[in-house]
């Protein structure tokens, strides 16, 4: 059986077909069949409908679905969105399926200071603690002095041996630090801020940026434990709070 369409009022409508025995794929028909071009339409026009209410269900189901990522600045859309990824997600997944945003200090430009970095070559590389077993070998790299609220701070910045050999990892610098919120509104175990070794004598610390170690969302992470000589006697109210699991 072969498609013939149904030519009306001389043009033959594209994807409008009867199936009879003929080999022609188009003829002209009068007026004699315009009840069976009307019931034929009337066909048509039902699937048609039928096809658009079924896409504006699930183009509305997906849209409920894939919500806006949240976030007030960049990074904590990107955090955010990782969180939600299941290929990269810290989170448990009974955690990760009603997951919607961390929960962040308001950004606050007086938490990114300006630090002046002092390079320590000399350092001797050591196993740094982690909540596991495992040791992963570090060396301090370098020290950072700042002012942050009219008071004067000092954080150690570390290097991991091991990472610097992977690729997109050769100038990743290490900066953990502990504060007053930790235990309050902050992770009890303290935060992490990613950074690059710089190429003057100065680096920028964004505390906004700050973020918790993977142990603070799933216990099978093996995280490096802050060293206590990274512990600022103030409150750092900036960057990702505690995990509230509900």
């Amino acid at each position: 059986m072969r498609k013939l369409a149904i030519k009306l009022f001389g043009r033959c409508p594209q994807g409008v077909g009867l199936s009879v025995p003929s080999p022609r794929s188009c003829v002209a028909v009068g007026f004699p069949l315009q009840s069976l071009t009307r019931a034929y339409q009337l066909a048509i026009d039902k699937g048609f409908f039928s096809v658009i209410l079924a896409l504006v269900i699930v183009s509305t189901s997906c849209a409920q679905k894939k919500r806006p990522i949240q976030g007030e600045t960049e990074f904590q859309k990107e955090i955010n969105s990782d969180y939600k990824d299941a290929s990269k997600s810290p989170l448990k997944e009974k955690d990760r399926k009603n997951f919607e945003s961390l929960d962040f200090f308001k950004f606050d430009s007086a938490y990114v200071v300006i630090a002046n970095f002092k390079r320590t070559p000399n350092e001797k590389p050591f196993k740094m603690k982690t909540t596991t077993a495992r040791r992963p070998i570090y060396v301090k790299y370098g020290e950072l002095t700042f002012n942050l609220k009219g008071e004067s701070f000092k954080l150690n910045i570390y290097q991991n041996q091991g990472l610097i050999e992977k690729e997109g990892y050769e100038n990743y610098l290490f900066l953990p630090f502990l504060d007053e919120t930790n235990g309050l509104e902050s992770y009890g175990g303290g935060r992490y801020i990613d950074a690059r070794i710089p190429e003057g004598s100065t680096m920028i610390i964004d505390f906004n940026k700050a973020y918790n170690p993977y142990c603070a969302y799933n216990d099978k992470y093996s995280c490096p434990i802050v060293p206590r000589k990274n512990y600022l006697k103030t409150r750092i109210e900036a960057g990702v709070k505690a995990f509230d699991k509900h």
